[in-house]
């Protein structure tokens, strides 16, 4: 027999298969690298994590408020939108101011600070509170607060003069505690109670 029967010149049946397989197999691994850069970006900014994550590594407030530093009190709560969405920016500030000041956070859905709560009355937040460096309560600020403002705070807040931004007010999450404070307290300073007393 020559060389020359029709069998001989034809293509392999397996050719084309075998291109097709290295195709589906090089579809199949950037599937695989797409799916896995879309998980690491998901999880790299979850704001919640960072919240708690900064809260964890806050100073404790006992600490905070006898450690002869000034210090800034965050009330805050994960499903916060506006603490959620200043997070990166207290974590920037955290770095930069950290060793000067305590930055302090106080989950508002732990009962633990409902004393604290209702000592500051908070019924919005973020709501930040900040105390001179012998732990006294200089202003508060209530709401959603740009970077510039927290920071000029914080600056004067260091340098011991007046706040150039206390009791500013940004957008804020409603919050009620689970107690509401006697209203008719003599003890409340918002009791405007004219009782005599026999």
């Amino acid at each position: 027999m020559t060389g020359n029967s029709p069998q001989s010149t034809a293509t392999p049946p397996s050719a084309p298969n075998a291109g097709a397989r290295v195709r589906n197999f090089l579809i199949a691994l950037v599937a695989i690298a797409l799916s896995v850069l879309l998980f690491q970006g998901l999880r790299t900014e979850v704001p919640s994590l960072t919240l708690d994550a900064q809260a964890t590594a806050s100073i404790p407030l006992e600490v905070a408020l006898s450690n002869g530093k000034p210090t800034l009190m965050e009330f805050y709560a994960n499903w916060c939108n506006s603490c959620q969405a200043m997070a990166k920016d207290l974590g920037k500030l955290k770095q930069e101011y950290g060793d000067r000041v305590n930055f302090t956070m106080l989950n508002v859905d732990n009962t633990k600070w409902l004393p604290e709560i209702l000592r500051y009355r908070v019924d919005g937040i973020p709501h930040f509170v900040y105390f001179d460096n012998q732990g006294q309560t200089l202003a508060q600020t209530i709401g959603e607060q740009p970077h510039p403002i927290l920071q000029a705070n914080l600056e004067s807040l260091i340098a011991g003069l007046p706040l150039p931004y206390a009791q500013s007010n940004g957008q804020i999450s409603n919050f009620s505690p689970p107690i509401a404070p006697n209203q008719n307290s003599p003890t409340d300073p918002r009791s405007h109670s004219s009782q005599v007393k026999s």
